[in-house]
């Protein structure tokens, strides 16, 4: 059985949820969070715990069983606490300023990229440096996280470029004179 789905989730006090067939509704004091279960997996709520069942040992469901154990809780974690990644700009002239909801960013390109926030999704800024992207959908805060990664991603030599905060980048020699 999948270790990762048969673990329950804790229900932490102020979140409601609603489950209606393959539906889950969870609100929090963050907001709320809609979807649908992969699969032919249910979910029951026991108490203050919520419990992912699977209907049969098939290779689908035992697939599924740990992936909609893991949406649900992503959900119920995102509505109480929330979600941050965490993107650093490196590069001589390379930053990023704040314009309305979105953010501006000088990459090195003849021209500046204007990146908008989503619903949902909010940006901050520390230094002109770093990027804080913030939000309740796990999802899609690593989707817009990614997206601006995409940009610029770093390259091996000098290292420049946008990166996460904790990414390692491999870097590599160059050219050696004679």
């Amino acid at each position: 059985m999948s270790r990762i789905g048969r673990a329950p989730i804790p229900v932490p006090a102020g979140v409601d949820i609603t489950i209606a067939g393959q539906h889950v509704t969870v609100k929090g004091p963050k907001g709320t969070l809609e979807r649908e279960l992969p699969g032919a997996i249910t979910i029951r709520q026991d108490g203050d715990q919520l419990v992912v069942e699977r209907p049969n040992d098939e290779r689908q469901n035992r697939a599924m069983h740990g992936l909609g154990r893991a949406l649900v809780n992503n959900m119920v974690v995102g509505v109480t606490d929330g979600f941050v990644k965490d993107l650093d700009i490196i590069g001589v002239g390379y930053r990023a300023t704040a314009k309305g909801k979105g953010i501006e960013l000088a990459l090195g390109y003849s021209h500046s990229i204007n990146v908008d926030a989503p619903d949902g999704i909010e940006f901050e800024l520390p230094t002109p440096t770093h990027i804080a992207v913030k939000g309740i959908d796990k999802e899609l805060v690593g989707q817009v996280a990614a997206n601006i990664r995409k940009l610029r991603k770093p390259e091996p030599y000098k290292g420049k470029g946008v990166r996460y905060r904790d990414e390692y980048v491999a870097r590599k020699a160059g050219k050696t004179g004679k």
